[in-house]
């Protein structure tokens, strides 16, 4: 048995709970029950307002509460699904009830592993991770890294999860600002993209609908050669760009209206956002 299958065979086993079933949280719980490797009957989760429970119990035929406490209790993996404002102080009530045999596994943006190892009494194990939006549909990007005490098995475990909503990479926590910059926010910068590209479509005489979905498919096309190539984009772009053909001429005006700049200063200032983040 692969490493990989391992893993995915013991999180079937695992028993976990969910802080804070909001969007994210509600994207990898939804993955996991589809994919098979998680039983609803070990999954547990909490939400700030009470009167979302019934809903979302319903939905996803779990266990839906409000007291993390009471939901952490036995659980072998801890997924925080948290606002970074709302770190702190959810780690802070729960100090005393973490305990070194349980996984945490952190899904709020910019929050460093160290700073949740602080306000934990014991030596948990901390995972960070930072998905994106594409995952609701399976094609997210995830970046994982692992903190003081957690184990490369842990890592593997995480692993696990998040591919079941994508593609995963683990790197060093170091990296992980510039991994918000670049694939969290960079969905947002793509869909700019494509709503220009289309715009430049009914420009052009085609109708709406049909510019939209020949710029959306072109995109998601052009992704997935670089992705099953393995070629540079550069190279893929010197294979469209015949010479003195149409396609030049549209790289030019590209260049004189600086859109690789622009898009390399958006991922450089994101990135930066990311590590002044203030949490409580």
């Amino acid at each position: 048995m692969t490493s990989k299958a391992k893993s995915t065979s013991k999180l079937s086993q695992q028993t976990v709970a969910i802080l804070g079933l909001g969007k994210i949280g509600s994207i990898l719980l939804q993955a996991m029950l589809r994919e098979g490797l998680l039983s609803p009957k070990r999954v547990r989760a909490t939400v700030n307002h009470a009167d979302k429970t019934a809903k979302l119990t319903q939905e996803f035929g779990i266990q839906v509460g409000t007291d993390n406490a009471a939901a952490i209790k036995g659980a072998d993996i801890i997924l925080v699904a948290l606002k970074p404002q709302q770190i702190g102080t959810v780690l802070t009530s729960l100090r005393d009830e973490i305990k070194p045999n349980q996984l945490l596994i952190s899904v709020a943006a910019s929050v460093p592993t160290a700073y949740m190892e602080e306000r934990l009494a014991a030596k948990v194990p901390i995972i960070r991770a930072m998905p994106n939006t594409p995952s609701m549909l399976g094609a997210g990007m995830t970046g994982i890294c692992k903190g003081a005490h957690a184990t490369a098995a842990q890592l593997d475990l995480a692993q696990a999860m998040f591919n079941t909503v994508g593609r995963t990479a683990i790197v060093e926590e170091k990296h992980m600002d510039a991994v918000t910059g670049l694939s969290a926010s960079g969905p947002a910068f793509i869909y700019i993209i494509i709503e220009s590209l289309a715009e430049a479509g009914v420009k052009v005489g085609l109708p709406r609908d049909l510019a939209t979905l020949l710029a959306a498919q072109t995109t998601m096309g052009a992704a997935q050669v670089v992705l099953e190539t393995g070629q540079h984009p550069a190279q893929l772009k010197d294979a469209v760009t015949t010479p003195a053909g149409c396609t030049i001429d549209g790289i030019l005006e590209l260049e004189e209206g600086k859109l690789r700049v622009t898009l390399i200063k958006a991922v450089v200032k994101a990135a930066q956002r990311a590590k002044e983040l203030v949490f409580s």
